[in-house]
This record gives structure tokens, C-alpha cells and sequence, in this order.
């Protein structure tokens, strides 16, 4: 259902009073999120195929290196994470169910995915594994702000690593480190990644993935082959902080905001110490398993592209993560020449595969312009009367909102399609 006349996309002029963030803006501006009380959002159909978009370079990603998705509840006893030490978080959601028991509402899953390595990881010959899932998180954030950027209820891909030792636990770190770094280049946008503090995790070692804009709360220092998130950046030896200015080994580093988007961590045999954890090797010794842990927040990629890629006329999504390739424009009334024109364009495109939103709604030019703007789908084609006059379809690439050579209108459509493909896969 991609007719506009029946697809709910309630865009607007006005941005939230509340709104400081380009992505925060936008998205609700373009129909693609909404509130419904603090820190806790909706996605409506076209931000919800963006999720969905990210989510499958994800899951393409994490099969390649042998990933087995799994899912695991949100809800959970208390009892594990008052074993690992990690009950009194501050953040996190904390209740009782009728008969009194302890529960919490997950922020993260670590102490899940142990609770079931302990139950079935038994033996060496178990091992490696890696496990992951889609799944809502839940946070008790003190100060929810700039849209789905900081969030009370979010998902997050994460996955868990299981190996006999250090070695490895190093070597799956590794596989992810390239998975990781696929999923960022798969998704267009400009990104670092830094090492990171291993905070409430705790853990060996740590890596953020960055996606550097304006909005971003954290902030990252660079320079030639190194970056480090602010805060680690200090523990870093030869680095230093004069001022406000950082240095490492003499030389300037230069510094800038980033969201935060992905966290790896090597977790070592802290939760399976905690949870009894262990596997038999071959000489009948028992030891802990060494785990590693992966997160990356889908919402959070969405953000970051918005606000990286955003104009003064609204979003411009790179072509792996737009809700749609084509954003079709009819211009003129039912039941005109030029409405059956572009009803053709629809369903040539539609049988072809190609994912296409069609504007079909009785407004004018300028408001169907504005919003397909906003939307900011990688092409607009237009068909109107000077489509009829000319035989060709009016093409705009919205990133730079350049026109581009026009297709043809009627004929073959197999010429359309052909066209149409090799434009499309030229895109950003």
C-alpha cells in the first residue's frame, strides 16, 4: 500500500517546540516517528521500513561470521543481576509481580544469554558460538532528549561471543571488528571507530563505532592512525590534554562531536565467573567460558544519516537505508491524460520491484514537492502534462537536489526500468 492518498504519513511544517536536533526534527516533520510520552517513540510505516532497512544489514552482516539469531526477554528475574553485581544500576527499571518476585526490565543481555550458555555450553566441544537478537531495551534515562537519539525504550542488536580462552575471545572480537566495520560502510555513512571505555560492562577492552555530527553528546579525538573517545583518550600513553586542546606525542589532535552508535566489548569470564559459566575441556578441567559482547543501535544509524545528510529541505537518505527508491509525483486531476500517465509509471515500477511511494493525493505541485523533499526518498520522478508534450519523466537526485537526464515516458518499459536501474545504482 505506497499510494499517498492511503499511506499514513503525517508530515509537518513545524518542528516540535522541544526539538534541538536536525534528526529530531525531521523525523517527525516526515511522518516517520512520533512521541507518545518521554523518551518513548513510535515508528510509523516509512520510519519503520528505515528500522527494518538497517536491520537487515545488520542480520546479512552477523550470518556472514556466524551469527545465530536468537531472542530473549525483556522481562527477566532479578536474581542473575544481583549475581553479577549489576542490580543496583541506576538506570535500570527495577519491579515485583503479584506474588513479590524480583524482576527486572532488561537494559542489555548479558546476564540472559550466560544464564543459557550455563544450562547448554557444557563442553569444549560447544565451542565457539556466537548468539544474537533484535530486541527492545529498556533504560531508566534521567534526561530523554533529541528524539530516538537518547531514549527511555529502544532496540539494539546484540550478540555475545563464547570461546574456550583469551585467544579466543580475541579471535571473535576480530570477526566482529570486520563485520562491524562492514555494517558501516553498508549503511553510507561517515564513521570512526575509536576505542572505548568498558564502563558498567566491565571487561578488557572496548571499541565505540562513531558517526561524527553536531547532535552527537559524545566527542572524539583524531588524529594520523588514531582516534579514542574523549574520555579514554587521556589513559592513552603519550597523549596529553593542554587546555582544551589534545596532543599525543606533541602532535595536535583535532576534536568532534559523534553519536554513538555501536559498542564492542571484551568481556572476558566476568558474567560467566558470576553465573557458572563453564565447559569441560579434554582433560576433564572445568573453566570458565570467555565471553565478548556487541551492541549497535539501529535508531541510532538512522539519526546519525539524518542528521549527516540533511538539508535545509529536509532528509537525504543514502540508497541502502531510504524507506523508498522512488518517490513518484503525479501532477494533474483524476481522469486526465496526464494521472493515467503517471498511474502506468506506478505499476511498471511496481511489477519491476522497485520499492516506490506514489503521491497520488489531489494537492499541488508545490506541497507534493515539499513533502517528497522532506521524505528525502534518492529520487523524485515527476509526470505531468509537460511529461505528455515531451514523452519524458522529470527526474530529480534528491542529495544536492540535482535534476538529472529524464527517462523515457511510454514505449518499452523495459527501456524505463533500464534506465531507471542504472541511475539508481549510481547513486550515494
Amino acid at each position: 500500500m505506497t499510494r499517498l492518498s492511503q499511506y499514513l504519513l503525517p508530515t509537518e511544517k513545524d518542528a516540535p517546540g522541544d526539538a534541538e536536533a536536525i534528526s529530531h526534527k525531521l523525523m517527525v516533520r516526515a511522518g516517520l516517528i512520533r512521541q507518545m510520552g518521554a523518551g518513548m517513540w513510535t515508528w510509523l510505516p516509512a520510519g519503520w521500513r528505515v528500522h527494518q532497512r538497517v536491520v537487515q544489514i545488520i542480520r546479512e552482516e552477523m550470518d556472514a561470521i556466524g551469527g545465530q539469531e536468537m531472542l530473549m526477554p525483556v522481562l527477566q528475574p532479578a536474581e542473575p543481576w544481583r549475581k553479577t553485581g549489576r542490580l543496583e544500576i541506576e538506570a535500570l527499571f527495577k519491579l515485583t509481580d503479584r506474588k513479590g518476585s524480583e524482576l527486572v526490565l532488561a537494559m542489555t543481555h548479558e546476564e540472559a544469554v550466560t544464564f543459557h550458555a550455563a544450562q547448554t555450553m557444557g563442553s569444549y566441544r560447544d565451542l565457539p558460538k556466537i548468539l544474537y537478537h533484535f530486541q527492545v531495551k529498556e533504560r531508566d534515562e534521567a534526561r530523554p532528549r533529541a528524539g530516538v537519539l537518547r531514549t527511555r525504550e529502544f532496540i539494539m542488536k546484540d550478540a555475545y561471543s563464547f570461546d574456550r580462552d583469551q585467544a579466543g575471545m580475541e579471535s571473535s572480537y576480530e570477526l566482529h571488528v570486520g563485520a562491524y566495520d562492514r555494517m558501516m560502510e553498508r549503511t553510507g555513512l561517515r564513521w570512526y571507530r575509536v576505542e572505548g571505555d568498558v564502563g558498567m560492562m566491565g571487561g578488557l577492552g572496548a571499541h565505540e563505532y562513531m558517526g561524527p555530527c553536531p547532535a552527537g553528546e559524545d566527542e572524539v579525538v583524531l588524529g594520523e592512525g588514531y582516534a579514542a573517545n574523549v574520555e579514554v583518550a587521556l589513559s592513552t600513553p603519550g597523549v596529553e590534554k593542554r587546555g582544551e586542546e589534545y596532543f599525543k606525542d606533541g602532535e595536535p589532535l583535532r576534536r568532534e562531536p559523534a553519536i554513538e552508535i555501536g559498542n564492542i566489548f571484551k568481556l572476558g569470564t566476568r558474567y560467566s565467573e558470576a553465573l557458572g559459566a563453564t565447559y569441560v575441556d579434554e582433560t576433564g578441567a572445568s573453566l570458565p567460558i570467555w565471553m565478548a559482547c556487541f551492541g549497535i543501535g539501529p535508531a541510532r544509524i538512522i539519526a546519525a544519516a539524518v542528521e549527516q545528510f540533511a538539508d535545509e529541505k529536509g532528509i537525504s537518505w543514502p540508497r541502502a537505508l531510504a524507506p523508498f527508491a522512488v518517490h513518484l509525483v503525479a501532477l494533474g486531476k483524476p481522469d486526465t491524460p496526464e494521472r493515467e500517465a503517471a498511474d502506468e509509471v506506478y505499476e511498471t515500477l511496481k511489477r519491476s520491484g522497485m520499492e516506490v511511494l506514489y503521491d497520488d493525493r489531489p494537492l499541488g505541485p508545490g506541497e507534493k514537492f515539499a513533502d517528497a523533499e522532506l521524505l528525502g526518498c534518492p529520487l523524485r520522478l515527476t509526470v505531468g502534462r509537460r511529461s505528455l508534450e515531451s514523452g519524458e519523466i522529470e527526474v530529480q537526485i534528491r542529495r544536492g537536489r540535482s535534476d538529472a537526464a529524464p527517462l523515457p515516458l511510454g514505449g518499452d518499459p523495459a527501456s524505463l526500468l533500464g534506465a531507471l536501474d542504472e541511475l539508481w545504482r549510481s547513486l550515494p
